[in-house]
């Protein structure tokens, strides 16, 4: 079978694997197609240097073979179902995996292909091999959508981890793929209102049409600010979390989702905290429980308008490198490859 691989910068190239065998706990589901994320693109670009590499994380597929041990297991995925994968590995021993926050797993993620190149995922290849416990049945959806049940699982565990309830007022700080998801979550999920603010009048204006209640640019939201329960953070950029502050009423929650480059650093007045009783939370990636919540979602259909705006191109497993110069050369949702 075919996978890709980055070799270095601007330089990806697809190479022969033998195909994987499944495993008694295992199911090989044949990738339908799989979503370019910021990790992607960062390795494309080079701000990410680790070559060679085999990576693809928000995958899809049919399931094409089941171990022994899952096969006719009430729940487990059989084979013909279509299913969202979860790829990242997680020890289960570890003291943050015994705490219920396999998300911060201690023990290093990946794994490697044959020839020992490092493995981040390694979706974007015919095949994969995957633990049946962390494929989640579907049902009959765009395989576009089922591709993002990963994005979908670290929002839901965003959101989660936030404190959010029905009838909050939310406001996100940037317009990107990520930012589009939490308003199509919150929105979803009861939101009074979802407000928006990104220096791109384009995204801007397309956050309206996804249904954002208002829309700003970052220096111009003296109406907006002070009013809001649980602000979002998914651009990570400098001045962001002040400004997400500044947009919190009192009890209100800053949810820090988007990277920050490691030499951003926060001015915040410890004294505001104690007194309007605020919260800032980190969050990264996702749980089990996060993905069980986001293939509901995603067999549901509630969704399905909001993802349909996403999906920004379709490219064959063999267009991969025409995929991810686009991925990096101009601002897009999500480029599909498979």
């Amino acid at each position: 079978m075919q996978v890709a691989v980055v070799t270095g910068p601007g330089a990806v190239e697809l190479r022969d694997e033998p195909r994987p065998r499944a495993g008694p706990d295992d199911v090989l589901v044949e990738v339908s197609t799989c979503g370019l994320c910021t990790m992607e693109r960062r390795l494309f670009d080079g701000t990410k240097p680790i070559y060679p590499v085999a990576p693809g994380h928000e995958a899809a597929g049919r399931v094409v073979e089941a171990g022994d041990a899952v096969a006719s297991l009430p729940g487990a995925p059989q084979v013909g179902d279509l299913v969202t994968m979860d790829l990242l590995t997680r020890c289960g021993t570890c003291h943050m995996c015994r705490r219920g926050r396999s998300a911060l797993c201690k023990r290093p993620q990946g794994g490697k292909l044959s020839d020992g190149t490092i493995s981040m995922g390694a979706g974007l290849a015919e095949v994969v091999r995957v633990a049946a416990a962390q494929t989640y049945r579907v049902g009959e959806i765009p395989v576009e959508h089922a591709a993002m049940g990963e994005p979908l699982a670290c929002v839901v565990h965003s959101v989660r981890l936030g404190g959010f309830r029905a009838g909050d007022r939310v406001a996100v700080i940037g317009a990107g793929y990520m930012g589009r998801l939490h308003l199509a979550l919150c929105r979803a999920w009861g939101a009074s209102c979802v407000g928006m603010v990104d220096v791109s009048a384009e995204r801007r204006s397309e956050a309206v049409d996804a249904g954002a209640d208002w829309v700003a640019g970052p220096h111009d939201l003296s109406g907006w600010l002070g009013h809001h329960d649980v602000v979002f953070v998914t651009a990570g950029t400098p001045g962001a979390v002040e400004l997400a502050l500044d947009l919190c009423d009192d009890a209100g929650a800053v949810v820090l989702y988007g990277a920050f480059p490691k030499d951003v650093m926060a001015s915040v007045g410890a004294d505001r905290i104690h007194h309007h009783e605020l919260s800032i939370i980190g969050v990264f990636s996702q749980e089990p429980e996060d993905w069980r919540t986001a293939a509901g979602l995603l067999s549901s259909g509630a969704l399905a308008a909001d993802l349909d705006r996403l999906v920004t191109a379709r490219y064959r497993l063999d267009e991969v490198a025409d995929a991810m110069t686009l991925a990096v050369s101009q601002p897009v949702y999500r480029v599909m490859v498979g």
